[in-house]
């Protein structure tokens, strides 16, 4: 049996949701995908801010491109108060649980986006009383909020 399931999201169009109860560190789905090289990344129109973008960072010379119907995984979305992790080994993608999970919750993760002049153009909807709003990795969220204070 798949530990996972495909149902609409209330945090972004699709989502994948628990099929079962899952325990902590939980070994849930490999994010699978084509292994390109970070030039490519770079130089490749795909790859740009635009649009959606399903890349991972595997070292210094390589990302992995989860940019295919065959990557369950791309369905998991972002939340300030995530239940999953993303960690690699080589060049594999796996997502983790970081808490357990009960049956009918929907897979989170951090995405981990920096803190930079486009912030404002990625903004959150998981509705976590961690959320700032914006999808922005956890320790730069002090930043964002920060700044909603000063203009108060």
């Amino acid at each position: 049996m798949k530990s996972y399931k495909i149902r609409r999201s209330n945090i972004d169009n699709l989502g994948l949701y628990a099929a079962k109860n899952i325990k902590k560190g939980s070994k849930i789905i490999e994010y699978k995908g084509k292994v390109i090289t970070r030039k490519e990344a770079e130089e490749n129109p795909k790859y740009d801010n635009d649009k959606a973008i399903y890349l991972f960072n595997l070292n210094k010379k390589y990302d992995l491109d989860g940019d295919f119907k065959f990557n369950i995984a791309r369905l998991i979305n972002h939340s300030c108060d995530p239940n999953c992790e993303v960690t690699g080994k080589g060049l594999k993608v796996w997502v983790h649980s970081i808490k357990d999970i009960k049956k009918g919750e929907e897979f989170s993760y951090d995405y981990g986006f920096s803190f930079d002049k486009d912030y404002r153009n990625y903004p959150c909807k998981c509705g976590s009383k961690n959320c700032c709003g914006y999808i922005v990795r956890e320790g730069s969220r002090w930043r964002i909020k920060k700044r909603a204070n000063l203009k108060k």
